[in-house]
């Protein structure tokens, strides 16, 4: 780069000394694409370098290797699920502890640097004034692990304006049973029910707005507002804003609580440890008014309905038509669930949870429980038990119906190896496998047995035995009554030395 000294040579011999641009380059020993660059230019403002961020907050450097690797796993995060500032100096504080010290302001400094590009929010808000109590309703989405499985899934967020304070349950879905469940559990950890609350105008809530801006209700979402007391207020359409609280509390529940992706084993015990996150984070400073959110959050419990005393049930009831192999669908033909060979070709009722199918007997008693199957794509869960029971009573017709094309290979083939008396007992130790521990790991010690060339029964117990760390319960062992019992011992240390110094005549003679 040419000094300033240098470019005004460059411009005085072309300007003053009407030299050309051949000879300024020869005479300068400068190429001739440089010379015209500065001849032409017209902008001589100073340019102000950006500063390196690799060079910058050099206090960072030991912790920088995190930050950009957790930046860079966020692209293949769903946008509002990546990690805000906060979130990143909150992990950084996890990770190392006391061997962490730098500021809350030097990390926001650098990871604003980082993707500044990326997230920019120039836009602003108008404080709003709300009575204790009420309340703000709305679904976001985020995606989740559950048992190594990915969710595309939603998670309710229920805002409380008045002093900021919010609860949110994740779900695998934003149906009507997923809104009414995030809600009862709400209700029943804060101890009440806000007396107001404000909804969009989902079609699970709402079957029709009317002229008058009225809206139609559906029954269900009628019959769980009048059980818990509550007002239902609606937003306009296409009017967002009128709730405010809530849309803000969305994007704060996903990047606190949401962030990184979540893994777990079960749903339900990470929404239990949802509510509790959001109770401990109550227990800050209120970004507007004196005293911590939790502080000010007394005053909406004091303006909270009581609960009601007889417990609301949250499902569905419908009535199905299984076919030939006692199977049922839902979801428009795209979610499969078995019931028992017993039930083939009838009209059964279901009951429906948010994150479960339980079919129900002629006496509403449970035939089996499935998982709830979510998503657009063709899925089918299964319960063997039922089907295993029913093969072990008529173990002769196995081959002639229609369930055993339905039994996985290994299953198929350790069967086919049984002798015609052995089949019957294996579905019955199956069964019993089953329930002590699942289809899956019963299936698993099937296919090991077949891999090891074993066929008897006592082999496949060892095999699942082994293979859950179940240890078999021993039967007690009983001796024959010809056995005489053992009389106890009792040693005299005096005795041993009078036959010992005697060469032994004396005890053997009296034993």
């Amino acid at each position: 780069m040419l000094t300033m000294t240098q470019i005004n040579d460059i411009r005085h011999s072309f300007f003053f000394k009407g030299e050309n641009i051949s000879e300024i380059a020869r005479e300068f020993k400068k190429d001739r694409k440089t010379v015209r660059k500065y001849i032409y230019q017209e902008d001589w403002n100073m340019k102000l370098k950006a500063k390196e961020i690799e060079n910058a907050f050099p206090k960072l450097n030991p912790f920088k290797a995190d930050i950009d690797q957790w930046l860079e796993e966020d692209k293949k995060a769903r946008k509002k699920q990546r990690h805000t500032a906060k979130r990143i100096y909150d992990r950084l504080c996890e990770k190392y502890k006391d061997n962490f010290n730098c500021s809350y302001r030097t990390v926001a400094a650098y990871v604003a640097s980082k993707k500044k590009e990326i997230y920019q929010d120039n836009s602003c808000c108008l404080p709003l004034e709300h009575i204790p109590g009420e309340a703000q309703v709305d679904f976001g989405e985020a995606d989740f692990y559950e048992n190594g499985i990915l969710y595309h899934g939603f998670y309710l967020n229920v805002s409380f304006p008045y002093s900021n304070a919010g609860f949110t349950q994740l779900f695998k879905g934003e149906n009507r049973e997923c809104l009414f469940q995030g809600l009862k559990n709400i209700f029943e950890y804060i101890g009440g029910v806000p007396p107001i609350l404000w909804f969009d105008d989902p079609s699970t809530l709402v079957a029709a707005i009317l002229k008058d801006g009225e809206r139609k209700l559906t029954d269900a979402f009628l019959r769980f507002k009048e059980h818990y007391g509550f007002e239902a207020v609606f937003c306009n359409p296409a009017a967002g804003h009128e709730k405010g609280n809530v849309e803000n509390k969305v994007g704060y529940h996903r990047r606190n609580f949401l962030v990184p992706v979540p893994k777990f084993e079960k749903l339900e015990d990470f929404n239990r440890e949802l509510l509790q996150l959001c109770e401990q984070d109550m227990y800050r400073e209120h970004y507007r008014k004196d005293g911590t959110h939790a502080e000010i959050f007394n005053e909406d419990k004091k303006a909270l309905l009581k609960l009601p005393d007889i417990p609301y049930e949250v499902a569905d009831y419908i009535t199905v038509k299984t076919n030939a192999y006692a199977k049922f669908s839902l979801n428009g033909g795209k979610h499969i669930y078995s019931t028992a060979p017993k039930y083939a070709n009838s009209r059964i009722l279901v009951k429906i949870t948010a994150n479960e199918v339980i079919p129900l007997d002629e006496s509403h008693r449970e035939i089996v429980r499935h998982r709830r199957l979510y998503g657009d794509s063709k899925q089918e869960s299964m319960d063997w038990l039922p089907y295993l029971t029913q093969l072990s009573r008529c173990p002769g017709a196995l081959k002639y119906s229609g369930i055993y094309n339905m039994l996985p290979d290994p299953l198929r083939e350790y069967l086919e190896g049984c002798s015609k008396s052995e089949r019957g007992k294996a579905l019955k130790i199956l069964a019993s496998l089953c329930i002590e521990s699942s289809f899956e790991k019963a299936l698993s010690a099937v296919t090991q047995a077949i891999l090891y060339g074993v066929k008897d029964l006592d082999s496949l117990i060892a095999i699942h035995s082994r293979i859950t760390g179940i240890t078999p319960q021993l039967e007690l062992v009983r001796l024959p009554e010809e056995i005489p019992e053992l009389k106890a011992f009792s040693f005299n240390a005096e005795e041993y030395d009078k036959a010992f110094l005697k060469g032994g005549a004396n005890i053997y003679a009296k034993g």
